[in-house]
């Protein structure tokens, strides 16, 4: 059924009530509610918990649940067995001020690129005591893990991203004739035109050395820091009060880095060798079990007390992820994706189609959260035509991966968004909005570069 411009309310009741509210949870719950609404009239109710048990039993949303809240348990280990803080002392070596302590952060981004969510909790939980110490705020570290999580992630053949979106390709017709190898060799031609990936990581050291000003809520976060010597908003301050105990009692602390190096680095071999990041962030835990237990770092009373602590710590954050999924399935029901490419279908030709794909996949991404699904959904849609029109497929095909990224980095209730912004212990809008300015930056660039390659290639 096509509802018309009723179709784009959803989206837009989600966005609206998130400015006024600086809540992410709230309006995407009262977004569902608008969406099925429109769909099902005043049997709503009945849409809206169905798609509420189709999250809920989905293998693959069960998967993200389980591995966020095991990763807030390994969080919680690492913090009280002090192995954070001798690492980040360890590290502070090299990190003698604000600008190098955010290069390497993102150095460190770059290096960690099997998976976009391993990105992100490895380096909130490596960095943010040592950005704290530097006085940089935390908008600013969250800005930075976020732009080298899925941008990087998309540009290298041995991540998550590249197997996802390789096999997606490949599964099209008239892309294995053009010549270029397999499924992951087809991806590496890909990379070089993954337009906003590659901005959206150069911005960065662009930003740390003052190269690009401070911009809207960035700024705001700096001149809070200058006045008031406060790395995170008043808002923030809740999620940071336990911590904030913590480092009390643990001036005197002399942490060991073995009591991170190791169950990390199980977590991120694991994470290369088997590809499954849920066993391996288990096997980090088991890591720590076996390395602070016997070595009355802890006792296995506190290990399992915290264990838990650590799990139901992740609850809001996977609160709001399932929402988000459940708006997936709600924008999903509604038709967004065939209302948009129908509305933009007449203008398009083969010098304006990447960069039209590249906006359409990122405004679909950033309507839904869906930095997957809507790639998904429309590669067999846009491909097709691209071939069909005679534009450049590997530009096109870059277009798409780059709209994910963009979604991914952006969109405020994107799973990658919201892992950042609570494993920096803040506020989700504060992250979102601080560093939305950058993220516009780099669609800019891209929109060019696609735009200049239609037309020449």
């Amino acid at each position: 059924m096509d509802f018309g411009l009723w179709t784009l309310l959803p989206i837009i009741v989600v966005i609206v009530l998130a400015l006024l509210t600086k809540r992410t949870l709230e309006p995407l719950i009262v977004g569902t509610v608008v969406a099925y609404i429109i769909i099902c009239g005043w049997n709503f109710p009945t849409g809206w918990m169905e798609a509420f048990f189709k999250v809920a039993t989905d293998r693959d949303h069960e998967w993200v649940f389980m591995v966020c809240a095991l990763f807030g348990s390994l969080i919680a280990l690492l913090g009280a067995s002090h192995g954070t803080l001798g690492f980040s002392k360890w590290l502070g070596r090299l990190c003698r001020g604000p600008k190098s302590t955010l290069l390497v952060t993102w150095i460190m981004g770059i290096l960690i690129f099997v998976d976009d969510y391993l990105n992100i909790m490895t380096l909130s939980t490596c960095m943010k005591k040592l950005t704290d110490t530097h006085k940089v705020p935390r908008e600013t570290l969250s800005y930075v893990i976020d732009s080298t999580g899925a941008p990087v992630c998309a540009l290298l053949p041995f991540s998550t991203w590249a197997i996802f979106f390789s096999g997606l390709f490949f599964a099209e017709n008239g892309v294995a004739e053009l010549g270029y190898g397999n499924a992951i060799e087809t991806f590496y031609h890909v990379i070089p035109y993954t337009f906003y990936a590659i901005a959206a990581v150069v911005i960065v050291p662009l930003f740390c050395f003052g190269f690009l000003p401070k911009l809207g809520r960035m700024k705001k976060a700096y001149d809070r820091v200058k006045t008031t010597g406060k790395v995170y908003s008043l808002e923030s301050r809740e999620l940071n009060l336990e911590e904030e105990d913590e480092d009390a009692r643990a001036v005197e602390v002399k942490g060991n880095i073995i009591d991170f190096i190791l169950p990390v680095g199980v977590l991120i071999v694991l994470a290369i060798w088997s590809g499954e990041l849920f066993l391996a962030v288990a096997a980090a835990i088991l890591t720590c079990l076996a390395l602070y237990v016997p070595r009355k770092k802890l006792t296995l009373t506190r290990f399992c007390d915290l264990a838990m602590h650590g799990f139901c710590n992740m609850i809001p954050t996977i609160a709001i992820i399932y929402f988000a999924f459940v708006m997936q399935e709600a924008m999903s029901d509604i038709g967004i994706a065939g209302y948009i490419i129908n509305a933009v279908r007449p203008f398009v030709n083969a010098a304006v189609f990447p960069m039209i794909t590249f906006l359409l996949v990122a405004i679909l991404n950033f309507s839904t959260g869906s930095v997957w699904g809507i790639p998904a959904i429309v590669t067999p849609i846009i491909l097709p035509l691209a071939f069909s029109i005679g534009a450049n497929p590997l530009l096109t095909m870059g277009a798409i991966v780059s709209g994910a990224v963009l979604g991914s980095h952006a969109c405020f209730y994107s799973d990658a968004t919201v892992l950042t912004s609570s494993c920096c212990k803040m506020q989700n809008m504060d992250h979102a909005l601080s560093q939305m300015p950058y993220a516009l930056l780099a669609a800019a660039v891209s929109a060019a570069g696609y735009l200049i390659g239609g037309v020449v290639m």
